[in-house]
């Protein structure tokens, strides 16, 4: 009698330890990767790239969660009060990461202190169209029209705050030219009155109107990053015009502070597998993006120059989300 309740006893106590692993076992459900912008650009073809791979390798379900609104930050804001257990994560672009707290009052969040660094996954390239009818066919037939033709013509953004609006207001800047700013509700809905004639101009993300390009129905005036872009490598930066002009938009995973340290670093292990798949790559450089392979450190440094960096261009440009 007693040989068997000691035997119940080691069951129940194997019982405990087992389930206590599989709590500790991570991930034991679903992930969710939350976007701060709408379906249809560039953060959210990356994240679904990703999502798709880390599912793969993770053995459970990565779950792309689209929350858009004022440039990003109420998703960001939203996702530093989420609980830091691990599967509530963000996959954001550096406009609402670093430049939207040079440009909200009030963001919501602290870029630094409430989030973990994970790290960076992927570069996007970004360009200026155009409607096919519009008389410049590139930066610099631009550059002459805008001056005869002060504040006439117009340019769409994804919205307020986002960085499709602050590279445009970094082009005038530069160019010495005035264009007036109509800020859409996402990328997708600025792209389709471009295309349908409403919006002469744009800055858009590559993802959002590859299609649009190859089908002829937008046309290329330059590229914003500092050198051409693998998939369009006949077309001109813009800083090939204007001397010093380019950027790299980046995009990149965080937690939320207090996250704890294996599951971070697990994460970015499964990042960088993820990223060394010939596949990742392929399917990214599909919709004009590249890896972008890094550590949670080199993340977090980034993160550290780019804030006063942007802080600097807001200031510079006298961009506002009004």
């Amino acid at each position: 009698m007693t040989l068997t309740r000691r035997h119940a006893a080691l069951a129940v106590a194997a019982t405990l330890c087992a389930a206590a692993f599989a709590q500790d076992k991570y991930p034991s459900k679903p992930i969710t990767l939350v976007v701060p912008q709408t379906a249809g650009g560039a953060n959210d073809a990356i994240a679904r790239v990703v999502a798709q791979r880390l599912s793969e390798q993770m053995g459970q379900s990565v779950i792309v969660d689209n929350r858009p609104g004022a440039g990003g930050t109420v998703a960001t804001a939203a996702l530093a009060r989420a609980k830091h257990d691990g599967y509530t994560l963000l996959l954001t672009a550096d406009s609402a990461h670093v430049v939207g707290p040079a440009l909200y009052k009030n963001p919501g969040f602290d870029a630094v202190k409430d989030f973990e660094p994970i790290a960076p996954v992927a570069t996007a390239g970004y360009v200026l169209v155009a409607n096919p009818s519009f008389p410049a066919n590139n930066v610099a037939e631009l550059i002459a029209q805008a001056k005869a033709h002060p504040g006439q013509y117009t340019i769409a953004s994804a919205g307020n705050g986002t960085l499709n609006h602050l590279i445009g207001e970094m082009l005038q800047k530069q160019a010495g030219i005035q264009l007036r700013h109509v800020p859409y509700k996402g990328s997708a809905a600025a792209a389709t009155d471009v295309v349908g004639g409403q919006v002469p101009l744009s800055v858009q993300s590559l993802p959002s109107v590859m299609g649009f390009i190859k089908a002829g129905k937008l046309k290329v005036l330059g590229v914003v990053n500092a050198k051409r872009v693998a998939a369009l490598p006949d077309v001109p930066t813009i800083g090939e015009t204007l001397k010093g002009f380019g950027e790299a938009p980046w995009y990149a995973l965080f937690a939320p502070a207090g996250t704890p340290a294996p599951i971070v670093a697990q994460l970015q292990a499964e990042v960088a597998r993820a990223l060394d798949q010939k596949e990742v790559a392929d399917k990214l450089a599909a919709v004009g993006c590249e890896p972008f392979k890094g550590t949670a450190a080199q993340l977090g440094a980034l993160v550290r120059a780019d804030l006063p960096k942007w802080a600097r261009v807001v200031k510079d440009t006298g961009a506002t989300v009004d």
